[in-house]
Parts: C-alpha cells; sequence; structure tokens
C-alpha cells in the first residue's frame, strides 16, 4: 500500500478540507486494547492537543497524556477504533507530542467496514485490511501520511511496533453521508454526518472552524470556532461551509453555547451555488445574502428565517461575524434538490460505506435557478414557527423572560441582574418599557388586562392560515402567560404552555410588509412586547387554553388610535404558518 509522508507546515493544505473521522467530538471510541498498563488509550482520541505532564507521577510511574503500553512486547500492541461515522479516510497524524524515550518506533494500520448492528472486530478479524504499512516515527513529534483514498469504513486497528507511548492519533477523510430517505425531508444540510465540511476560516486562532458541524452542542467553549479578537474598526471574520448536497434552504440554527463574554456583536448568512469546493475566488456580488445582519446573544441557540432562498439552491453558506468571537454550531435547514420520485428516493439511502469523490451523495446539483423546484402552489408561502429568541425577535419588540445562567442574559453589558427579596430572588431589571404616544388630550391611561385564549385550530405538525394582522399606532403591548392552579376556583387547572407570535414590519404603504413576515413560539415562560406599530396576529395559543396579563396603555372606545385591523388578501393564497411537530 502506497503512502506519503507529509511535513508539518503542509498540514493545513493538506488536510484543511478533510474531516477528522476518529474525533471523540464525532462520536469516536476506543473498542478494545492489548496494553494500557501507564497510559489509557481514550487519550488518542481527544480534540484538544496533549499537554505536557512533565515531572507528575502516579502509582505506576510518569503521567502522560495519551496511550502507554508495558515494556518488553515480544510482538506488538494494538488498539481497535470506532470512527464517530463511516467515512473514506484519507490521511493520519500519529502524535508522539511528549514522549521521549518511550515512544513507539513504528505502526502501522488496519481497517474494515462492519455494519452496527454486527459486535465490534476483533482482533483476528479476517477482514482486516492494511492502509498504512508499517513506518517509523521519532520523539515528541507529529508524523502526517497520506493514503490513497480507502472505500468506506468505520472501523480502525492502531498497530504499535513493539511498545511505546503515542499522545494523538487522528483519522482524516471525507464522511460517508446520511440523507433522510424522504426527499422532501427538511434536514441540516451543514452537519458533518450530512457530507458537510467547513472549507474555509479567516482566522481559528482559538477554536477550528471544522467544529461549526459536528454533532450535538459540546461541552465547553473549546470545541467551538472562536477567533481572536480584533482592534481594527469595521473588522469581520468569516467560514465557508460546503453543504453535503445542493439544497434549497429555509432556516439556520446559530448556538453560541459556553461564549458568554466572547460571542460575537452580530452575524450574517450569505449563499451561493458553485461547484468549486472552496470558493474563496468567487466575487462577493455573486454570493447571496440570506440572513441580513443580526444581533447574538450569549450561550443559546439563535433560531432564524432565511431571506431570498425560495426555489434558488446552495451548495456553500458563509457565516460572517461582527466583529470576532466564538459560535458553537451552525445548523443549515433545508431540503435537498433532488427530484422527489421513486427512482431518487432510492438515490436518498445509498450504502452507508459508499462515498462520492467530493464527500457529498454524488447527485447532480439542480440549477441554482431553481429549475427544479416544485411548481408554484395557488397556496401563499409557508413559514416556519422557530422558537422565539429575544435576538430573532428584537425588529418587532422585546422578550421578557428569566435566565437559568445570569451571565446569559440577552444585552448583558446594559442588563442589570440583582439579587432580591432578602437573597430568594434573581431580579432582572426592566427588561422592556412602557411606551405610549397618544395625542395630548386623548385620555389614554395605562394599566393590565387578562385574555383568557383558546386555542386555534391547529394540530403538531400542521399549518395555519394568516388571514389578518393588527397594530396599536401609540403604544407597545404586552403579554404574559399567568400559568394556573387546581382547585382555586377560576384558575385554569390545565393551562397550555405554547403560543404563537405572529409579527411584520409596516412597509412603505402603511401596510404590512408580507415579506417581513415572522412567526415564532413562545413558551409558557416567556413573555412578548410588541414595539409600538408593529403588526401582529392577535393571540393564537396552541393546543390548550391560557391566560395572559395584558399591559398597554389605551383609550378603551374603540378607537383606532388604539387598534387597527388589516384583513389580508388571500386572492393569491395567505401566508401560512408551519407549526412544530
Amino acid at each position: 500500500m502506497s503512502y506519503t509522508q507529509i511535513p508539518l507546515e503542509k498540514f493545513k493544505e493538506t488536510f484543511a478540507t478533510a474531516i477528522e473521522l476518529s474525533s471523540v467530538a464525532l462520536g469516536g471510541q476506543i473498542i478494545s486494547v492489548s496494553d494500557q498498563f501507564f497510559a489509557e488509550a481514550f487519550h488518542l482520541l481527544q480534540v484538544e492537543p496533549a499537554p505536557s505532564l512533565k515531572g507528575q507521577f502516579g502509582p505506576k510511574g510518569a503521567l502522560f497524556s495519551g496511550w502507554e503500553s508495558r515494556r518488553h512486547n515480544p510482538t506488538y500492541d494494538w488498539c481497535i477504533i470506532k470512527l464517530g461515522t463511516t467515512g473514506s479516510i484519507s490521511g493520519f497524524d500519529v502524535d508522539t507530542s511528549h514522549f521521549n524515550g518511550n515512544e513507539a518506533p513504528q505502526v502501522s494500520i488496519d481497517v474494515l467496514y462492519s455494519a452496527d448492528d454486527l459486535p465490534p472486530p476483533k482482533l483476528d478479524d479476517p477482514r482486516w485490511e492494511e492502509l498504512l504499512p508499517k513506518v517509523n516515527l521519532g520523539p515528541s513529534s507529529r508524523h502526517l501520511f497520506t493514503v490513497p483514498p480507502s472505500k468506506g469504513v468505520n472501523y480502525v486497528k492502531l498497530n504499535m511496533y513493539p511498545d511505546g507511548g503515542i499522545a494523538r492519533f487522528r483519522v482524516y477523510g471525507l464522511v460517508a453521508p446520511i440523507f433522510p430517505a424522504d426527499t422532501s425531508a427538511v434536514f441540516d444540510l451543514a452537519h458533518t454526518f450530512s457530507g458537510g465540511r467547513v472549507v474555509y476560516t479567516s482566522d481559528q486562532h482559538f477554536g477550528v472552524g471544522s467544529n461549526l458541524i459536528l454533532p450535538g452542542r459540546g461541552k465547553d467553549m473549546g470545541d467551538g470556532w472562536e477567533t481572536k479578537r480584533s482592534r481594527a474598526k469595521g473588522h469581520k471574520d468569516w467560514a465557508i461551509i460546503k453543504l453535503g448536497d445542493a439544497g434549497f434552504l429555509s432556516e439556520v440554527e446559530i448556538d453560541t453555547a459556553h461564549f458568554k463574554g466572547n460571542f460575537p456583536e452580530s452575524c450574517e448568512l450569505h449563499a451561493l451555488h458553485s461547484e468549486d469546493l472552496v470558493p474563496t475566488e468567487t466575487p462577493e456580488k455573486l454570493w447571496t445574502l440570506i440572513l441580513p445582519r443580526t444581533k447574538l446573544g450569549p450561550h443559546r441557540r439563535h433560531f432564524l428565517q432565511l431571506e431570498n432562498v425560495e426555489g434558488k439552491a446552495y451548495t456553500h453558506v458563509k457565516i460572517t461575524i461582527y466583529p470576532d468571537g466564538g459560535i458553537k454550531r451552525v445548523r443549515v435547514l433545508g431540503r435537498r434538490t433532488i427530484a422527489i420520485n421513486a427512482e431518487s428516493d432510492a438515490q436518498a439511502a445509498p450504502p452507508t460505506h459508499a462515498i462520492a469523490g467530493d464527500g457529498g451523495s454524488g447527485a447532480t446539483s439542480a440549477h441554482p435557478d431553481g429549475a427544479q423546484a416544485a411548481s408554484v402552489s395557488a397556496r401563499g408561502p409557508l413559514i416556519p414557527a422557530l422558537p422565539l429568541t429575544p435576538e430573532a425577535f428584537a425588529p418587532f419588540g422585546k422578550v421578557v423572560q428569566a435566565y437559568a445562567d445570569v451571565h446569559a442574559v440577552t444585552n448583558p453589558r446594559d442588563t442589570r441582574v440583582t439579587g432580591a427579596n432578602q437573597g430568594t430572588a434573581v431580579k432582572f431589571h426592566k427588561l422592556a418599557l412602557l411606551e405610549a404616544s397618544y395625542p395630548s388630550g386623548s385620555d389614554a391611561t395605562a394599566g393590565l388586562s387578562v385574555y383568557r385564549c383558546q386555542p386555534v385550530d391547529v394540530k403538531p405538525g400542521g399549518e395555519w392560515e394568516v388571514k389578518l394582522l393588527e397594530r396599536h399606532p401609540c403604544t407597545n403591548q404586552a403579554f404574559i402567560p399567568m400559568g394556573g392552579a387546581i382547585g382555586l376556583g377560576d384558575a385554569l387547572a390545565d393551562p397550555g404552555t405554547a403560543y404563537l407570535v405572529i409579527v411584520a414590519l409596516n412597509g412603505a404603504d402603511d401596510k404590512p410588509e408580507l415579506g417581513t413576515l415572522r412567526a415564532f413560539v413562545a413558551s409558557a415562560g416567556q413573555g412578548i412586547v410588541y414595539g409600538t406599530g408593529v403588526w401582529h396576529h392577535p393571540m393564537a395559543v396552541l393546543h390548550k387554553t391560557m391566560d395572559f396579563t395584558c399591559v398597554e396603555t389605551q383609550i378603551g372606545n374603540g378607537d383606532k388610535l388604539d387598534c387597527e385591523v388589516v384583513d389580508l388578501d388571500g386572492a393569491a393564497g395567505y401566508y401560512r404558518v408551519q407549526v412544530p411537530s
């Protein structure tokens, strides 16, 4: 089997667009090991580089962050690793950092594919095939090797001759993408398991860009993407993600988990349809803005509806952050562009060990003008009802809620948080202010009202038409869920826990600008404040009756200064809200 040893200075150009298939962050795990007397093999797959433990000793001797076996093995030691997902292997990083005088002198590597429902392979499994022949290693250094891309495999056996220590072992390659069998399904096209890849970052000083598309929400700031602090006015950083397949996009989730004092101030997204793997030379004007610059908050998931995506197929997404900071994950939701028929449904579920040359599905990309998109229906546009977050709702008003982590409040520099009630409470001060701009002499007064709201007629996973909107020209308006109580007479015994919030900005014709229509799902732990003059749908409770306290200023005689209602034109179909399942 042929191989090439790569100088360390060429690591980035060699492996920049590859996936670390063995990483514990991807789900890689140690299955079995011949000997780990001095240091356990789980260290091999850790994300962080091996630290020096020089001068530290335990019951068995000097401590090392890595895998170290006993001396004097007459044959060799071995470690069987299950990769995080099936993939085609193209290279390895065998790192002996801090092992000096006790490093492994030589290694070889075998691979195989075995179905997940079968027992893990043993040392003597006849399916093992050599991918990297026996190669020499040196003390305290990284050893990079490339090999011709393998077929799809999910197990690796690291053989160490005859014994010794290895700090880290990284297996690089491309993922065998996993797509839903239903080609109309909406899923994360950027996810590593979907074949997504981070192909470029402007900076990754503290955390690498490839972390953005890993499974889960991670364990700390170390497994996100974080850039260095900038001092230049107008600075920005960006990362480019190649989707696992061309897709029609609908929404994005941007997660700043664990980034509390170093999250970006804001971000924006652009998308592109390109045959290039790394489209860094593409002129800026050819990238389409799909998410205008949007404020971000600390330590939370942001759910955002995309723009300029209807009927357009994209292969790449670029996230730009201002001015710098850290993001944990980016989820780009959409559906694949391949035609929806029985033949393509079969294509959507390839053998899990099959890999296309570009790391995607091998399906033909749809033309970016959406020629393969479904024909336009007489029904109006469909918009997703996304979980309510303060940042996404900011153009329309305020979200009033408590925060489990006082360092994760919205606008942390400006939001005051103190203890209260002799230490039995935490107070989040003035999350929203009352506004009123009624003409002098209108006799408008501020007050509290209660709304008991029956649920709207829509089932989980269903669609609901938006037929009217209203606004309050002279006041903002707050709705705060009240909860319930059993056995207290008028209180609801079993109140609902979720409600729809549907909003739109005002247009140039002083009517709702339906292109800005957004829908959110709020929980019973969240109150909302509609900004003055913001168009919104009357309260729409989901599934069960809810009580709300309403805080507003009004005249109270039906005057249009209090409330203005607009019936929407449904001739071409009403906008529809997709309610979560």
